[in-house]
């Protein structure tokens, strides 16, 4: 919040800055007599003017801000949002434009002020310069009767904008009385500039805010998504484990026991990768050896295990526990099905840009369309992680051999 306020003030002064910069510039380069503007006295009134014009609209766009902040106007239709737009403006540029020229005439610095005064002197020095004496005023609306002090109090009045009236007054004619509407117009348009500015940062903030929302939100949805699957693949191979153990009890105590030990291994391997989404494939690849050591005290000689690793694999990243639940569903469903046992085969290599993982193992599809929560679980934890850039596909090599196949971005 403190930073946001910094960078809102920052903001404020360098535009407005810019804007009494540009003004300099302007006279400096584009006028035809600069010097005009920045000699003597003028130069002071003009930068104090330009000062003034500063503070005043830096006032008035922060009230104008403050207003916008109260009414909540970014939860505005584009219809109501147009009339704060307009009314927003007319108010700001009159508040801005008055409070500056109020301010500059009782303070005393108004540079029309000032030019108004030096006029007057400028035309009692001209009045005397061309001889001008006498009631010469009073036939200054008849000049038939007298040409030559018309043109003569003409070229004064043109010049400076003061003439006497018929009874010998000063008066002062403003020629330049179609200013007043540019300058107004003028701070409409400053006040309209920043207000734009203004409206399109908040649009282009809530916009990237709610961008972050939702990506955040994905996030999250994703991590409860995979902690759901996790917690659905541990129970899953512990049951499995557990009811292999047991079945070795009875007929083999010395290897339940090294069963046990095994199962231990990969609990304690399971634990740490609860906290990851990914592992080295060879840390995968030792619980599936684990996993195989203990299943193969089960089934003895039907089953049989080949490893064709690529070496230059092991350091890839894998989703943790996605081999071994391949490996044990290719066990349930193929292995432990056939009275003769089978093979399973794990392969791993590079292929272009692509890590892929093959888990093939006797038996055959069933076609009923049906896919187990090993597979399904698989299939999600993929598309969570990876989107389209994994593949997954299980399918029949033969009348019998099965093989799952995974394809992920490949990390050399």
């Amino acid at each position: 919040m403190k930073n946001t306020l910094m960078k809102y003030w920052l903001c404020q002064i360098l535009g407005w800055g810019g804007w009494m910069v540009w003004n300099l510039a302007f006279v400096f380069f584009f006028t035809f007599t600069p010097d005009f503007y920045f000699k003597g006295e003028r130069k002071i009134y003009f930068l104090l003017g330009l000062l003034v014009q500063f503070v005043w609209f830096i006032l008035a766009t922060h009230s104008l801000r403050a207003v916008l902040k109260k009414i909540r106007w970014i939860e505005f239709p584009t219809n109501k949002i147009i009339v704060v737009f307009v009314v927003g403006v007319l108010a700001t540029g009159l508040v801005g434009y008055y409070g500056a020229r109020f301010t500059v005439q009782a303070t005393g610095a108004s540079l029309s002020q000032y030019e108004k005064r030096e006029g007057k002197k400028i035309a009692i020095e001209m009045e005397k310069k061309q001889g001008l004496t006498g009631d010469y005023y009073a036939h200054f609306n008849q000049p038939i009767k007298d040409s030559t002090n018309y043109k003569k109090a003409l070229r004064i009045k043109m010049n400076t904008g003061w003439y006497r009236d018929s009874k010998g007054g000063w008066k002062y004619q403003n020629f330049l009385g179609g200013r007043f509407w540019w300058d107004l117009a003028f701070s409409f348009i400053l006040v309209a500039l920043w207000l734009s500015i203004y409206i399109v940062w908040h649009y282009l903030l809530r916009n990237q805010k709610a961008e972050l929302d939702k990506l955040e939100l994905e996030k999250t949805v994703k991590e409860l998504e995979l902690k759901t699957i996790k917690s659905h693949i541990n129970p899953h191979f512990i049951f499995n484990s557990l009811n292999s153990i047991r079945a070795l009890v009875e007929e083999n105590p010395g290897r339940a026991r090294t069963a046990i030990t095994e199962l231990s291994n990969i609990l304690r391997s399971s634990l740490h990768m609860e906290k990851m989404e990914t592992v080295s494939l060879e840390r995968e690849l030792n619980i599936v050896k684990d996993y195989l050591a203990l299943e193969q005290m089960r089934f003895e000689e039907r089953l049989k295990v080949n490893f064709d690793i690529q070496e230059s694999t092991l350091d890839s990243p894998v989703p943790p526990m996605m081999l071994q639940t391949l490996v044990e569903n290719a066990i349930k469903h193929g292995i432990s099905k056939r009275i003769e046992g089978g093979i399973i085969n794990i392969i791993s290599t590079f292929k272009e840009d692509t890590l892929v993982i093959l888990v093939q193992n006797s038996g055959r599809i069933e076609a009923d369309g049906n896919e187990g929560f090993g597979l399904a679980s698989t299939r999600n934890r993929l598309k969570i992680l990876y989107g389209d850039k994994a593949g997954f596909v299980v399918s029949n090599l033969d009348d019998d051999m099965v093989q799952a196949k995974i394809v992920l971005p490949a990390y050399k």
